[in-house]
């Protein structure tokens, strides 16, 4: 990618300094793709989240997207055929992406606002819990987007996710509390991608417990003989 590219989208805004306790962000090349809306659905309500937090973020894409309506505007246009209609009005019978399954509440289901608009609030109620160790439970979510999870992982406080690796990538995003691994520490609203190379083990901050947004394209694979165990149980539960 160019040098023009990276500069403007990690061009500050001028709003900046309400956010001093953001310092992880997405990559110049996540963001142009969020802009240009090439992202996976999963992967785009991660970011999507994190601009919520992140002037300097939101700033950028705001100005990747303006860039984009122009271009946009000086293509030609191009007739299209009565099966990219058929298409879309296919879409229309999908499930509704950002959906979760809610626990019962007095033996009927509940009408539920905007997933994102909750958890970004901290309203985690009404959610199921799968508890994968000692320190760590999992709330996995729907998106629509059958080649990557969506979740939810809490560490208990001073807990941590055992060592581990991804056969893919990992975006994960900071909601509640906060964590250190080995490159750094994350409060919320940090945003942190990590790839297959990458080996790490999360440890929540003492004190509470650290709520956070994973978006996973292939399942963790523990590292320590101890939980090797779990690894072949650990499928990803992408959809």
């Amino acid at each position: 990618m160019n040098s023009d590219k990276d500069a403007l989208a990690l061009r500050p805004s001028a709003s900046r300094g309400r956010q001093k306790m953001i310092k992880h962000h997405p990559s110049a090349d996540i963001l142009i793709d969020f802009a240009a809306g090439t992202l996976p659905v999963a992967q785009a309500a991660c970011v999507s989240a994190h601009l919520n937090y992140c002037d300097c973020c939101r700033g950028s894409t705001e100005q990747l997207q303006s860039i984009g309506g122009v271009l946009m505007e000086q293509l030609v246009p191009v007739a299209v055929s009565e099966s990219v209609l058929d298409s879309v009005l296919a879409r229309l019978d999908e499930p509704v992406p950002l959906s979760f399954i809610q626990q019962r509440v007095r033996h009927r289901r509940v009408d539920l606002p905007g997933l994102l608009n909750r958890i970004i609030n901290g309203d985690f109620s009404q959610l199921a819990w799968k508890r994968v160790t000692r320190s760590l439970s999992v709330s996995h979510l729907q998106t629509g987007d059958d080649q990557r999870e969506f979740a939810l992982y809490r560490i208990a406080a001073g807990g941590n996710i055992p060592n581990h690796r991804h056969g893919g990538a990992e975006m994960t995003l900071v909601l509640e509390g906060g964590f250190s691994d080995e490159l750094g520490t994350y409060h919320p609203g940090d945003f942190v991608f990590r790839d297959a190379s990458d080996v790490h083990a999360p440890t929540a901050i003492d004190g509470e417990e650290c709520i956070c947004l994973a978006v996973l394209d292939a399942p963790l694979q523990f590292t320590s003989w101890q939980y090797r165990w779990l690894n072949p149980f650990l499928q990803l539960q992408a959809g």
